[in-house]
């Protein structure tokens, strides 16, 4: 595994989940290097607060501790993991750097910010919003990212919202869009956007970082007819739950049974949360932002329900998707279930053989697959 190396620091670190040792993908990418380098070149008095936002893997911030005050914030509780292992790893306490989730609002001046542009520009709409009131006259934000993920809107958010931005030279196929803050009349966030459904009839409350924000993505619309009824008082958890809408809507036909939504976005716990508490009022619910079902009980649950995700954040594929069918197999009673939704190209229904005694197709229409794998 290569060091990262900064005029700052030199760094061991993994990413999180960690990937066998013969996938080619690495905890930082040349747009981290080339955002510490800037700002090296800058001269920041040392002790300066420094904000970093969307750090992936802890590369940016854990380089600056010691140098400057630190405070860390991203939606991603693998990256907040991550941030900690990382940090133990080179010798440091797991809580050295200041670690801020997405979902809680920043606190007191910045002097510069170092943001890794997000797969979401809605996220990243939000941040530079929420940031306008706390940052100090002429302070920098210097966003960075790798050319083929860095989209021009990204450049003209800050424009709009920080100050004139002037992009770099690319160096390594990466790219800086830099602007030095001027103080204007804040603007009203338009986050968290809201929809209506139908069946059930819903309004769902999503915040900037959830998946598909403006409207229910077809894999759940194809999935939520099928959602089982007669749980009695069965154990189900909702893995990587969104807004929560697969296990409200089941919660709304099972009314004994007992629920837990987890999802590694803190901004998609928040709105869980808050349509959970819309929907069903006081009824008790277990609601966290987590590595999956990682920390969930052997045998402790009766069903799960998961729309899988194919990304993590710019890396496409099935890693996480896997890495969540051996949780839910693990979590899973004997008889227990595992409902999903995917899309048929991706041959879940192999995959998830390998794992479990039965796997039966519920549903299906040209695009998507439903699936119940039975432990």
């Amino acid at each position: 595994m290569p060091r990262f190396d900064s005029a700052y620091a030199q760094l061991d670190l993994i990413r999180q989940p960690e990937m066998a040792k013969q996938e080619p993908l690495f905890a930082f990418d040349a747009a981290d290097e080339y955002l510490l380098s800037h700002l090296a070149e800058q001269g920041l008095p040392a002790g300066a607060r420094v904000l970093v936002l969307n750090d992936g893997f802890g590369a940016l911030a854990i380089s600056l501790h010691g140098h400057y005050e630190v405070v860390s914030s991203g939606d991603s509780h693998l990256g907040a993991l991550a941030l900690a292992k990382n940090l133990t790893r080179n010798g440091l306490p797991f809580d050295a750097v200041t670690l801020l989730p997405a979902s809680e609002p920043f606190s007191g001046e910045f002097d510069h910010v170092l943001v890794k542009v997000p797969k979401t520009l809605a996220l990243l709409e939000e941040q530079l919003i929420r940031l306008q009131r706390h940052l100090k006259p002429g302070a920098m934000v210097v966003a960075g990212g790798m050319i083929k993920h860095l989209p021009r809107a990204a450049g003209e958010l800050i424009d709009e919202l920080i100050g004139p931005m002037q992009a770099s030279l690319a160096v390594k196929k990466a790219r800086l869009l830099a602007a030095r803050y001027v103080p204007r009349e804040p603007i009203a966030s338009p986050y968290p956007s809201r929809y209506r459904l139908d069946a059930p009839a819903l309004e769902l409350v999503n915040h900037a970082n959830v998946f598909c924000r403006e409207g229910l993505d077809i894999g759940t619309r194809a999935l939520l007819p099928h959602l089982p009824r007669n749980l009695n008082h069965a154990r189900v958890a909702d893995l990587g739950c969104g807004n929560g809408i697969l296990a409200i809507a089941t919660a709304l036909e099972n009314p004994w049974a007992e629920f837990t939504l987890v999802d590694e976005s803190y901004m998609a716990v928040q709105s869980a949360r808050e349509n959970w508490h819309a929907a069903l009022g006081n009824r008790a619910v277990t609601l966290r932002a987590g590595d999956g079902l990682a920390e969930q009980a052997p045998n402790s649950l009766d069903l799960v329900l998961c729309n899988p995700p194919f990304h993590q954040q710019q890396v496409v594929g099935d890693f996480l998707a896997w890495r969540m069918f051996q949780q839910a197999h693990k979590a899973l009673v004997p008889g227990g279930g595992l409902m999903i939704v995917g899309n048929r190209h991706l041959g879940y229904h192999t995959k998830l053989a390998r794992l479990f005694r039965g796997v039966e197709q519920v549903a299906a229409n040209p695009k998507f697959v439903v699936l119940l794998a039975l432990k």
